[in-house]
């Protein structure tokens, strides 16, 4: 049975190589894609998506989702993703058009109609979820699992304590963790160990694919970016883990946690507080570890299948 997948997303270089994955795996159901303000502001993350599935020829709805933050100051990363959210390549506009439907609608028929059989993949800020969460609180308990890409333990990325999608929208992360979704994680702890090194940015930029090319080139920009800002080689590939783990999740190693997110912290404003040592009854499972040899491998053998 193919997993029926709904994927909210925020476009975004690793967002699109997840984009890419969920719309090509055989063992995925793509229904729809929902753009929220993140990585760069909502025009630009729209336009993102619209490309990209239009030259993948994923033939899914695109919507229109969250413009700003639930309640902070609206911040977005163009140090990583460039201006326009996918800087490194040149991309066709899209004649694709975003959906009139509001995202909450489309939302809530899906999960009315296939209770306890759609996905949510968020991995971008938690806004648009959140709205869903705090407008249809009884179809929380109808969706399978919500499996986002956020957080850390150990570490941020945009604060030392803070993950750039949970600090974009804190207030938002918080209900999240509180609404009673079954939630998996995919924290900077195991995504920083899903890297793509440049050999591998080079060869996919061979592939005939001209879509599966433009993201080879659109990594070596995301590739350097990180280089200049955090001296790591090799990419972290963030987004894709939450979509490799709907493929295959024994490549990666987990834990269950109760977690909440810091909105007052002066030092803290943004982190994943997780519950190390088990004082509370886990509320969220964590992914720890990733078999980077299989990651890479789920990778490229689904995108060989745009060629």
């Amino acid at each position: 049975m193919k997993k029926k997948v709904i994927l909210d997303c925020d476009p975004g270089h690793d967002d699109a190589v997840a984009i890419l994955l969920a719309g090509i795996a055989k063992e995925i159901e793509l229904l729809g894609v929902i753009a929220v303000a993140g990585n760069s502001y909502l025009r630009n993350t729209v336009r993102n998506a619209l490309i990209l599935t239009e030259m993948a020829n994923i033939n899914v709805p695109v919507f229109k989702g969250s413009e700003k933050p639930l309640l902070r100051k609206q911040i977005v990363a163009p140090d990583i993703h460039g201006e326009s959210g996918l800087e490194g390549a040149n991309l066709p506009e899209p004649t694709k058009k975003v959906e009139n439907k509001n995202y909450l609608e489309f939302l809530a028929e899906n999960i009315y109609s296939n209770p306890n059989e759609i996905t949510l993949v968020a991995v971008g800020p938690l806004t648009n979820i959140a709205k869903f969460a705090l407008n249809y609180p009884d179809l929380v308990p109808l969706v399978k699992e919500l499996v986002i890409m956020g957080g850390g333990i150990e570490f941020g990325n945009v604060t030392p304590r803070a993950e750039f999608n949970i600090y974009a929208d804190p207030e938002a992360a918080q209900i999240i963790f509180n609404a009673g979704f079954n939630l998996t994680v995919f924290p900077l702890d195991v995504t920083h160990k899903a890297k793509i090194y440049i050999n591998e940015i080079k060869e996919m930029q061979e592939f005939s694919s001209e879509i599966v090319s433009k993201m080879g080139i659109l990594l070596e920009f995301f590739h350097q970016t990180y280089y200049d800002v955090f001296k790591i080689k090799g990419a972290p590939l963030h987004d894709p883990c939450t979509i490799a783990y709907l493929i295959n999740p024994e490549i990666f190693e987990y834990e269950e946690y109760f977690a909440q997110v810091e909105t007052k912290g002066e030092l803290t404003y943004g982190e994943t507080v997780v519950d190390y040592w088990h004082f509370n009854k886990p509320n969220s499972k964590w992914a720890l570890n990733v078999n980077r040899e299989e990651f890479i491998k789920i990778l490229f053998e689904n995108l060989k299948k745009y060629e």
